[in-house]
């Protein structure tokens, strides 16, 4: 059998993904009376991808803060009291021999919780949403450090790798962009002031984090007056300066935008990203098959595939593609009777 490039081992900072197929994080609204815990569900959808062979699994996106909720059912990561799930969730997911990834996150205006929503500059996301909260020089030091205390909690429970959350319009988005971040001080105006929130969280984050660390961007705001690829090339060469390992390259979502969605539509910006950049890319949005992936992968366009939706109509989805690609995979011990 001629080996794919999609099943092929990537070492990130001295850990080893036995494939180059991740999990990408999905809201699954699923934490039950505003806890922000690790429920049953999050147990089986989970540990059912790392059976299927997924050589990543990555976390919905975590809340650093209650207020940094996209909803009152996200995950969360603000208190001791999420340790216990989260630590008995990467230990399981781990021993079907995937690793295990976190989303460290913050809404910013786009949260839907009760109470008081937060945000560079206090411009609603459209017409029908609240108006957050300008943050204070305080607010925002509280949060850089609430990242900070995340990633010291997401250590101990045992995840592999940390990502952060920089794309759809959340929080460090939203001071990325010009289209939502009006402020006048340091963290408004210039790309280098923008970029200020997302650099203090990077370095905050390090200083408690030695494993590889990846970020999630948003590399189109799809206006003429936002940011494109090309912002993003010199954000993510500052990334990588700061020892950012790995950009997850999504795009759009952080102002209302008329999006042309077709398979691998994203595709380029991570292309764009690793060869301007000199950094390694994850390849998302609308790739199913595995023919496709391995294509990104063969011509150099990115380093890991993220499988989203795909994989919530197929757990064993690396089976699939092994298939449409003409080779053969290990399964689990349990299912070789059925596997090849």
């Amino acid at each position: 059998m001629t080996e794919r490039k999609l099943f092929t081992p990537l070492d990130i900072k001295g850990v080893t993904l036995k494939n180059r197929i991740v999990m990408s994080p999905m809201c699954m609204y699923s934490s039950h009376d505003k806890d922000g815990k690790i429920q049953p569900f999050h147990f089986t959808h989970y540990l059912s991808r790392a059976i299927g062979q997924v050589g990543l699994i990555m976390i919905e996106a975590t809340a650093v803060t209650p207020e940094g909720r996209i909803s009152d059912q996200d995950l969360g990561i603000w208190s001791d009291e999420h340790m216990k799930g989260l630590s008995m969730l990467t230990s399981q997911i781990q021993s079907y021999g995937s690793q295990t990834a976190i989303q460290l996150a913050h809404a910013g205006r786009k949260a839907e919780v009760d109470g008081k929503i937060f945000g560079p500059s206090a411009i609603p996301f459209d017409e029908n949403a609240r108006t957050p909260i300008e943050m204070t020089k305080e607010d925002i030091k509280e949060t850089v450090q609430a990242f900070q205390t995340g990633a010291e909690r997401a250590k101990v429970a045992g995840f592999d790798i940390i990502e952060i959350h920089g794309a759809h319009g959340y929080l460090i988005n939203e001071f990325l962009s010009p289209l939502s971040n009006q402020r006048e001080d340091e963290y408004g105006g210039s790309a280098e002031n923008r970029y200020r929130l997302l650099r203090e969280v990077i370095d905050s984050v390090k200083q408690v984090w030695d494993g590889p660390l990846f970020v999630r961007v948003s590399a189109s705001d799809y206006k003429k007056s936002g940011l494109n690829v090309s912002d993003y090339v010199v954000f993510s060469t500052w990334m990588k300066e700061q020892g950012v390992d790995l950009i997850d390259v999504s795009s759009g979502a952080v102002v209302p935008a008329d999006m042309k969605i077709f398979p691998g539509y994203q595709v380029d910006f991570a292309d764009t990203i690793r060869a301007q950049a000199k950094i390694q890319t994850g390849a998302v949005g609308l790739i199913t098959n595995g023919l496709q992936a391995e294509e990104i992968l063969q011509n150099g366009r990115a380093d890991l595939i993220f499988i989203g939706r795909e994989l919530l109509r197929d757990p064993y989805w690396p089976k699939t593609a092994a298939k449409q690609l003409n080779t053969e995979i290990e399964g689990p011990i349990q299912y070789s009777r059925a596997w090849y």
